[in-house]
């Protein structure tokens, strides 16, 4: 259980760096980034879904997570100010 939560934390620190990364934003803020790629593999799950595609490995859990985070991020920058 604990392993998991921690596995979850680490994957999403990544996604979300990676997110903020391609798309040019601020990637000091771990905590930031952590609940940026947590959103993301879920946007990215449902989006995914959406599609018919499914995550199979954890390589492209972390693809999902990325490009989820990534439209996360335009949409956050396209209707909040």
């Amino acid at each position: 259980m604990i392993i998991t939560i921690i596995y979850t934390l680490i994957l999403g620190a990544v996604a979300g760096w990676i997110a903020n990364t391609i798309m040019k934003k601020d990637t000091s803020r771990l905590g930031k980034n952590i609940i940026l790629g947590i959103a993301g593999s879920i946007v990215g799950g449902l989006v995914g879904g959406l599609l018919g595609l499914t995550a199979k490995s954890a390589l492209m859990g972390i693809i999902f997570a990325v490009a989820g985070a990534c439209l996360v991020i335009f949409l956050v920058d396209k209707f909040v100010k």
